[in-house]
């Protein structure tokens, strides 16, 4: 994975949580749940990619 694609699921999990803050302290059930829900697509996507980097070191090393 790269460091953008780590960056950017970094800052859209962070934005999620910042959204899911706010629709708790304005009682705005509709933002909290878009916060929660960016937050886990953000952790979706790095599970994503370290699973695809998990793949690829384990290719890289039967390789030699």
């Amino acid at each position: 994975m790269s460091f953008a694609d780590k960056t950017r699921n970094k800052m859209q999990e962070m934005t999620g949580a910042a959204k899911e803050r706010i629709g708790d302290m304005t009682d705005n059930e509709r933002m909290r749940a878009e916060g929660a829900s960016q937050q886990g697509t953000a952790k979706a996507r790095q599970a994503g990619e370290s699973a695809k980097d998990a793949g690829r070191n384990a290719r890289d090393a039967f390789r030699g």
